[in-house]
């Protein structure tokens, strides 16, 4: 947790001083460099929405998603009492969100947790708009874990919504691995499901070291791309992506070599290149002006560790694998 705190501190230091700010000043600013964790993407009348960890969630908005302006409003302005009940320790800093559009309406889910625990709880809200200052209903708690009940952790959420339009969510973090569970029509767990397993990743003498599910759908496949290893290290941080697809939502999910990733299968699709990042992760994919993209963030080696926005052109082998291009 201290780690975390510091690389926050770091984070918010490298935006004030570009900007000649004072770090404590929550005011809106203009960068072309986002400092960001666990950045995820939506597009409303033509402007980017990027949101990240942080408290009440980071909030970025740009047109050409080069040029971006970081607002200082928290998306969440108050945070929902339930949280601190159901998750002790937790206060502010919220991380890991998703947002997706279904029928008519964007629903946000956060991750509400305490560094190193997995008692903790995905929340859920929903808006009209997207817009700078909404004020995000409350929908109460989507998925929650405790220790010594749960063998998973109910953080990093990812919803996905099949071709039928049936929306279900992944999600998890160490313990037993990716977890996936079917939704309803108002986003909330399913009568009657339970989350399973998906995929895992043991490794000799460490722990699980397995997280942050996206599921992109492409061509009548999913592919679910998950960060392998240790983040929030700066310098240290050992995070990568790995992917896996199938021709359903509820997989199995195999690696290009055939290997199914509820056993540690997953094939490497992005990790640090030494030169500009130490390590990334935490990835989302996306089809935003015809093209594909793939977005996380990165312990960027220029500025230290600390982690920033990356954004790079995702193509596709002959035989249906992504392929992330870094530019020159």
């Amino acid at each position: 947790m201290r780690l975390y705190v510091v690389m926050a501190i770091a984070l918010l230091s490298l935006s004030a001083v570009a900007q000649g700010r004072k770090p404590q000043d929550r005011c809106t600013f203009v960068t072309d460099t986002v400092m960001v964790h666990d950045p995820v993407m939506a597009v409303e009348d033509g402007l980017c929405h990027l949101f990240s960890t942080g408290n009440g969630l980071q909030h970025a908005t740009s047109a050409d998603r080069r040029t971006w302006t970081v607002h200082g409003e928290p998306v969440l302005a108050d945070i929902p009492a339930w949280t601190r009940d159901s998750v002790p320790g937790f206060n502010r800093h919220v991380w890991a969100p998703d947002v997706i559009r279904f029928r008519d309406r964007w629903w946000l889910a956060y991750s509400c947790s305490t560094f190193g625990k997995n008692t903790s709880a995905i929340g859920l809200a929903s808006s009209a708009t997207l817009a700078v200052g909404a004020r995000w209903r409350d929908d109460g708690p989507l998925v929650c874990s405790r220790a010594g009940r749960d063998n998973w952790n109910a953080i990093d959420p990812n919803f996905v919504i099949d071709a039928d339009g049936q929306p279900w969510l992944a999600f998890g973090s160490f313990w037993d691995g990716i977890q996936l569970v079917r939704l309803d029509s108002t986003m909330h767990v399913a009568a009657g499901e339970k989350p399973r397993t998906i995929a895992r990743r043991k490794v000799t003498g460490r722990a699980n070291p397995i997280e942050a599910p996206f599921v992109f759908r492409r061509g009548g496949w999913f592919y679910l791309f998950v960060s392998w290893d240790y983040c929030c290290r700066g310098m240290e941080s050992t995070y990568c992506v790995a992917v896996g697809r199938s021709r359903s939502v509820a997989g199995p999910y195999l690696d290009r070599d055939g290997r199914d990733m509820l056993h540690g299968g997953g094939t490497l699709v992005f990790e640090g290149d030494k030169k500009e990042f130490e390590a990334a992760g935490h990835s989302a994919a996306y089809s935003l002006g015809g093209e594909d993209i793939f977005v996380c963030h990165g312990y960027c080696i220029p500025h230290g560790g600390a982690s920033v926005l990356v954004q790079l052109p995702m193509e596709w082998t002959a035989d249906g694998w992504p392929v992330v291009v870094r530019q020159k």
